[in-house]
């Protein structure tokens, strides 16, 4: 799962590194769905930090889009 929002250029990477990839994560955008934005500020210490990328139930807040590609790959 990604939490993203439009604008941001380190979500625009990691989607297009997802995509080339042939990973479709399931997308929240955090400006337009309130819980998503709660979620993201509980888990990197009140901010909106994204991209923010939930994996087996691990959080990795703004990955290298590479490495994050090569851990999915691996799974």
């Amino acid at each position: 799962v990604v939490y993203w929002r439009p604008l941001c250029g380190f979500c625009q990477r990691l989607l297009e590194a997802l995509e080339a990839a042939g990973i479709r994560p399931g997308l929240h955008d955090i400006w337009e769905e309130p819980e998503a934005a709660e979620f993201v500020r509980s888990v990197n210490d009140g901010n909106e930090i994204v991209p923010t990328v939930v994996v087996g139930g691990t959080v990795y807040t703004n990955p290298p889009p590479d490495q994050l590609v090569a851990h999915l790959l691996q799974a």
